[in-house]
């Protein structure tokens, strides 16, 4: 076919005409035009008629009731809906860098989207020395170190920095040890800046105060003292530079949810303006002080969501300090979370700090910094904090998600979670202020309260894995091997506790390992596959991943008269087998496959299924396993009765197991599998 352009002609010279746009016509693509128009009630029949499918008569829903069904909440009762229009009355959503300061600060870096922050915790200079020059020649623009006994000295901090050009480099220092690290990590760095001759204004960075924090981190009072002090000296001397940070790690890594996370730094920003007004500095001055870090998660639209409400929020508390516009907008560092990374198969990581790092870009953070994969297993290596530097880089330069500011703002179901988050974290914000404010409801016990709350219903929801972990409770890989990393020194705790997601799965997978080192095989259940492959294939596939969450191993039985699933069984030497199998066949044979698994020695009989369809044999198992069931509290049960180490095992509890062997509680408490 001719294009009507001739071959010898390069394609840098072939204009292309431009479609001709009359300016009086609204540019409005019609993507709906021939499709009928429907309204919330025709569409909320359409859902009824979808969740209807295979209900009883007499339990269908109607469409209100099944849109009722769709609906969730987050940990902390925040409601997602499964559908969202515009707003009854169109309001203006504002522009980036104005009041309300939702769409963004203003204070993104013009060079770059946002400024990519590496982290820096080795305690060998040598190894922090070089992996800063490697992250700053690969796209890092400011560096973050953790100081203290526990990470990099501060008597060291000139070393590990004498290869960085500190004029260019933005320094950032903070530490997990306690106030008297914290001042002891700030005043290093204000020493290195001095060693090196810099002229005050050339100082860039921030100086990581944050005796609330600490307070969180060690359980002992928060002292201000030092922080205003050096936020006076930063003012005076140094405007580049920051001395106090807002950072929100303690708590989430503690269990709490995204509208704590906002009230909790709300509440004690509030308490270092007061502190630092107190000293002596306006409030424009003191806002200027203040940097707020907080957690993204794999949620990218919570993390979206987190980031607006907090500068929508912040910006209403600096309109009440009096504090000129331009400089209401608050500075977020994102650092993906610590609480969301697995230690079993760890490369799942990295597309966990990609999703959060996306949702941090798009929540309009200042400064990122991604942890490398492999932060749980220890101190990161050349290649995970190559993967982490080059997450942020990728998304930066090849997907170009920072060329646009607030790219998600309009979005329905954006701007509403951002509105019920920031109002949810305004009132809570009230109620601490209202018992005296951050470091007061630390010390009464009233944020361990709140975050013992959130923390139950995230931990109820991981063993149900209705939050579920890619690699951990979801689709687990047994036979890998784990990652052998240096070990971090621990610093000071006695403050919030820190455990993450994965952690009550991975004393599972603990248990069954710890059972293999003694007796050369992990703990085993027994698969008693009723019928053909296509009869069990979907539950035996079912069962198998689930008994692989806590590393259990799954010999088993395919086909046969239930005689030879004894007999087979008997071989095995099994004490707990699952049935997996149709409906049909359970209804066919289930009871007596059962009544042969209990003759050779099996004290512990589960269905892959309802135990209802065993008819009136119901009876012959002990328990159902499927989708919703307690999956912790199932596998803990088993790993007790088959002895692994680490709960309660020995003759005792196999005689339970015995005594009450086709008695138990046979509630229908999992779902259906395939």
């Amino acid at each position: 076919m001719s294009t009507g352009v001739p071959a010898d002609v390069p394609a840098s010279q072939i204009d292309v005409p431009m479609a001709q746009v009359d300016e009086d016509e609204p540019r409005v693509l019609p993507l709906a035009d021939g499709f009928a128009e429907v309204d919330l009630s025709a569409w909320e029949a359409s859902v009824a008629k979808v969740l209807n499918r295979g209900r009883p008569q007499d339990k269908q829903l109607s469409g209100d009731a099944a849109v009722d069904r769709l609906q969730i909440t987050t940990v902390d009762g925040v409601p997602i809906d499964c559908l969202y229009s515009p707003w009854g009355q169109a309001r203006p959503i504002g522009h980036p860098g104005v009041m309300p300061f939702t769409r963004g600060s203003g204070h993104r870096p013009t060079a770059v989207p946002w400024g990519v922050r590496g982290r820096y915790d080795d305690p060998d200079v040598g190894v922090t020395r070089r992996s800063i020059m490697t992250d700053l020649e690969h796209g890092v623009t400011s560096l973050w170190l953790e100081v203290g006994e526990h990470a990099v000295r501060a008597d060291e901090l000139g070393l590990v920095l004498a290869d960085v050009l500190l004029d260019l480099a933005p320094i950032c220092v903070g530490s997990a040890g306690g106030v008297d690290a914290q001042v002891e990590a700030a005043q290093a760095l204000l020493g290195v800046w001095r060693d090196r001759g810099l002229v005050t204004r050339q100082a860039r960075g921030h100086l990581g105060h944050d005796p609330i924090g600490a307070a969180a981190r060690t359980g002992r009072p928060a002292d201000p003292d030092a922080m205003v002090d050096a936020a006076r000296a930063c003012a005076a001397n140094y405007p580049g530079v920051g001395a106090v940070s807002v950072d929100l790690r303690p708590y989430h890594d503690a269990g709490a949810g995204d509208v704590d996370e906002v009230a909790f730094a709300l509440s004690t920003g509030v308490e270092y303006l007061r502190a630092l007004e107190a000293g002596g500095l306006d409030s424009a001055t003191a806002v200027r002080q203040l940097e707020f870090r907080l957690n993204a998660t794999t949620d990218q639209f919570l993390t979206i969501a987190k980031l607006r409400a907090l500068r929508r929020a912040w910006a209403r508390v600096a309109q009440e300090c009096g504090v000129p516009e331009p400089e209401r907008g608050a500075r977020i560092h994102a650092v993906t979370s610590y609480r969301m990374m697995s230690r079993d198969d760890p490369y799942v990581n990295v597309l966990r700090g990609t999703t959060a790092c996306f949702g941090a870009v798009v929540g309009g953070a200042d400064a990122i910094t991604v942890l490398p994969f492999d932060t749980v297993a220890g101190l990161p290596e050349d290649l995970s904090r190559r993967i982490a530097r080059n997450t942020q880089i990728l998304l930066a330069e090849e997907s170009n998600v920072g060329r646009v500011l607030d790219p998600a703002g309009g979005s329905w179901y954006v701007e509403t979670l951002t509105d019920e988050i920031a109002r949810r974290a305004w009132s809570a914000f009230g109620e601490i202020e209202s018992r005296g404010g951050m470091s007061r409801a630390l010390a009464d016990g009233d944020v361990q309260a709140r975050l013992a709350a959130t923390t139950a219903e995230r931990d109820r929801r991981l063993a149900r894995r209705t939050l579920p972990l890619t690699g951990v409770s979801m689709f687990p890989q047994v036979d890998e091997q784990p990652l052998v990393r240096v070990g971090r020194p621990e610093h000071e705790g006695g403050g919030l506790p820190i455990h993450r997601d994965a952690e009550m799965f991975e004393r599972l997978r603990d248990r069954s390992a710890a059972h293999a080192a003694v007796t050369g095989s992990p703990p085993e259940v027994f698969l008693a596959c009723l019928g053909a492959r296509r009869d069990f294939g979907a539950r035996e596939t079912f069962a198998s991943a689930f008994l692989a969450v806590a590393g259990l191993a799954t010999p088993r039985s395919e086909g046969g008269t239930p005689h030879e699933f004894g007999e087979r069984a008997a071989q095995c030497g099994a004490r707990v087998a699952v049935l997996c199998s149709s409906t049909p066949r359970y209804a066919e044979e289930g009871a007596q496959v059962a009544q042969a698994l209990r003759a050779a020695g099996v004290v512990r009989l589960y269905i892959a299924a309802r135990a209802s369809e065993l008819g009136e044999h119901a009876d012959c198992v002990d328990d159902a396993i499927g989708v919703g069931v307690d999956v912790v509290a199932v596998l803990t049960q088993i790993l007790d009765l088959l002895g692994a180490p680490g709960g309660r095992t020995g003759a005792a509890h196999l005689d339970d197991a015995i005594e009450t062997s086709g008695t138990s509680d046979t509630t229908d408490h999992g779902q259906e599998t395939a």
